[in-house]
């Protein structure tokens, strides 16, 4: 495992993070607590040492688990937290997403809480989840500093979502000098990615970017192929059939990245996030002791050569020669500011 440095905050991440969305929930699949904390463990005994998670999983539920492996092995550890969310006052309909509340002092002491159940009396890295710009104001950027300056948070971030897209607000986090800007990113799915690259590079900015969804929903690493049937709960089945038809086609198109074997499709597309200096760690969604096997030894991976990162943008800029609709195009990009952010990066037609 290799480390890189979060922004400049001095905070240590792993390469490769573990996305603890999938402890405390059954929105990946159902699996017992038991096998959860097991997982964290093994992560550990792998060389992963940064661990996201946040308070709206499982309604506090995945900080909780965390907090067990954190009170004996806490010194390994790099944790991530986001607060936004107000489940405490709000039920959980389905899969649907909750109302938000940024205002300080409901965030502060949602913060105290999330210390309380991660046991411990501050967190490595506090990330906003999935704001409006509008949301950041300067008293919302006031209470950040505050946490940070009084020791509560050693790095501040924004988690940016549900689904894809918030190109202002990302934009905004750099700016801002927040240490981490956290989205979805992959091989599939380069817009944000490019766009948040190039901001990071045009403005200078220290800000380490984390993207998520590596393996694009289970096509990347071929955990979803045309024979897989996915479980009641499973959130990959909210993919639309077309992304994972046309995914099949495109990934065929990416077979060069394996090496003859020295790298597996699943390394290869943690190998290509990681060719950016501006990531500073990726966070895919491990489900088994496997996934975390494979995927901790990614860095180990001969690194993407420039020729193969030129072949990757190639196919991406040709839709990797397949041309029919995948269900999940541009148009869909998500935005607060009514599309002006996503129209001033080309993504939104005028």
């Amino acid at each position: 495992m290799h480390y890189r440095e979060l922004g400049d905050s001095g905070v240590e991440v792993s390469e490769v993070g573990f996305g603890a969305w999938v402890v405390g929930t059954d929105w990946w699949g159902d699996r017992d607590e038991s096998d959860a904390l097991e997982m964290v463990e093994y992560a550990l005994d792998a060389g992963i040492t940064y661990f996201d998670t946040g308070d709206v999983y499982g309604h506090g539920r995945s900080e909780e688990l965390l907090g067990e492996v954190i009170a004996e092995r806490g010194e390994e550890m790099t944790v991530g937290t986001k607060v936004g969310y107000d489940f405490y006052n709000n039920p959980q309909a389905g899969h649907g997403e909750l109302p938000k509340e940024m205002h300080p002092d409901y965030l502060r002491d949602a913060v105290d809480r999330s210390l309380d159940r991660l046991g411990v009396d501050h967190v490595d890295y506090l990330q906003l989840h999935n704001p409006n710009v509008a949301e950041m104001t300067d008293e919302v950027l006031d209470l950040l500093d505050d946490l940070r300056d009084e020791g509560v948070a050693d790095a501040i971030g924004i988690a940016l979502g549900p689904s894809i897209g918030w190109l202002a607000e990302g934009e905004f986090a750099i700016d801002e000098a927040f240490d981490g800007v956290q989205y979805v990113g992959n091989v599939f799915e380069q817009d944000v990615h490019r766009h948040f690259v190039e901001h990071v590079r045009e403005t200078g900015a220290e800000t380490s970017l984390i993207p998520r969804v590596p393996h694009s929903s289970g096509l990347l690493n071929e955990q979803v192929t045309p024979d897989t049937e996915l479980g009641e709960g499973d959130h990959r089945g909210f993919r639309p059939d077309e992304w994972y038809e046309t995914g099949w086609e495109k990934l065929e198109t990416l077979r060069f990245l394996e090496r003859d074997g020295e790298r597996t499709m699943g390394q290869s597309a943690l190998q290509w996030l990681l060719s950016y200096d501006e990531v500073a760690s990726v966070t895919p969604t491990f489900r088994s002791k496997a996934d975390i096997d494979e995927w901790a030894a990614a860095p180990e991976t001969p690194a993407l050569s420039e020729a193969e990162q030129r072949r990757v943008a190639e196919l991406y800029d040709e839709n990797f020669g397949v041309d029919r609709f995948d269900g999940m195009a541009g148009e869909d990009y998500r935005t607060s500011v009514d599309g002006d952010d996503l129209r001033d990066a080309g993504l939104l037609a005028d």
